[in-house]
């Protein structure tokens, strides 16, 4: 079992220089992470751990799955949403307004503001982001929907498990691949706290770099299945959100250097 961190030496006496986030630069000039650059002096870089690339329409025909005849969608990620409304479009599918949708977090959730009308009767979410706490809202409206849950190969087993023990009908339409990033070439730059918000970056982590080397950083891990793959993997878990107190990474991070420089004029 994996120690959470937080009280060795190198989280509570070294200060921090450098921050790697993996994922791409936020638009514009007022995200969170740059507050906390100029706040604390630190260097904060961008990276997108992983490459995500879409099943083209063509593709996704071979997979013989009528979307509209599925009743509510199980979506675990952005990518997920973006992929599936994405394919939706290009194959001029006009996803019913009385679908349901049920998201693993209320983060995922609100992501669907992009492409629908938000209404709470038809969208539900997880209270802690567990695939637990998913299946404790599903199990509400089992009875009465069929599931389609967008998804890449690596889908998460759980929850078709979950839909085969309940006796669910369901697809597995695969909407979108996950590829590791070289990121080589960052990880070798000595960033004092590296930033990962999924399973899949997790991997990215381990495929570009050792053990070895990743234990002399600090490594701030977003979401449950993030924790367990990298507590899997053997990583150590200096930062993790959400948690009550800091629901983001950036105020995880914020908490995490406060006593850091709390002696700093």
């Amino acid at each position: 079992m994996v120690k959470d961190t937080e009280s060795s030496a190198i989280t509570t006496t070294k200060k921090v220089k450098r921050i790697l986030i993996a994922q791409a630069q936020p638009e514009g000039s007022k995200s969170p992470y740059t507050e906390i650059a100029k706040k604390y002096d630190i260097q904060i870089d961008y990276c997108p751990f992983i490459i995500i690339e879409g099943v083209i329409a063509k593709d996704f025909r071979k997979q013989k799955i009528d979307i509209t005849s599925f009743s509510a969608v199980i979506f675990t990620s952005r990518h997920a949403i973006d992929h599936f409304f994405r394919v939706c479009d290009e194959m001029k599918i006009s996803v019913s307004q009385d679908t349901k949708y049920f998201c693993v977090s209320e983060a995922v959730a609100l992501y669907l503001q992009k492409f629908i009308l938000y209404r709470k009767r038809k969208v539900f979410y997880g209270a802690d982001g567990t695939n637990k706490s998913l299946f404790e809202v599903m199990n509400k409206h089992k009875e009465n929907e069929k599931f389609i849950y967008p998804c890449s190969p690596s889908f998460d087993s759980e929850i078709t498990n979950w839909l085969k023990n309940n006796n669910c009908g369901y697809a597995t339409p695969v909407l979108y691949c996950i590829k590791s990033n070289n990121i080589k070439k960052e990880l070798a730059s000595k960033y004092d706290i590296v930033c990962v918000f999924t399973p899949a970056g997790v991997k990215a982590l381990l495929e570009n770099s050792t053990i070895f080397k990743l234990k002399k950083m600090r490594l701030a891990f977003f979401g449950v299945n993030t924790f367990k793959a990298a507590e899997d993997a053997g990583l150590e878990l200096h930062i993790k959100a959400p948690m009550p107190q800091t629901p983001g990474m950036a105020s995880a991070l914020e908490k995490y250097l406060q006593p850091l420089y709390a002696n700093k004029k």
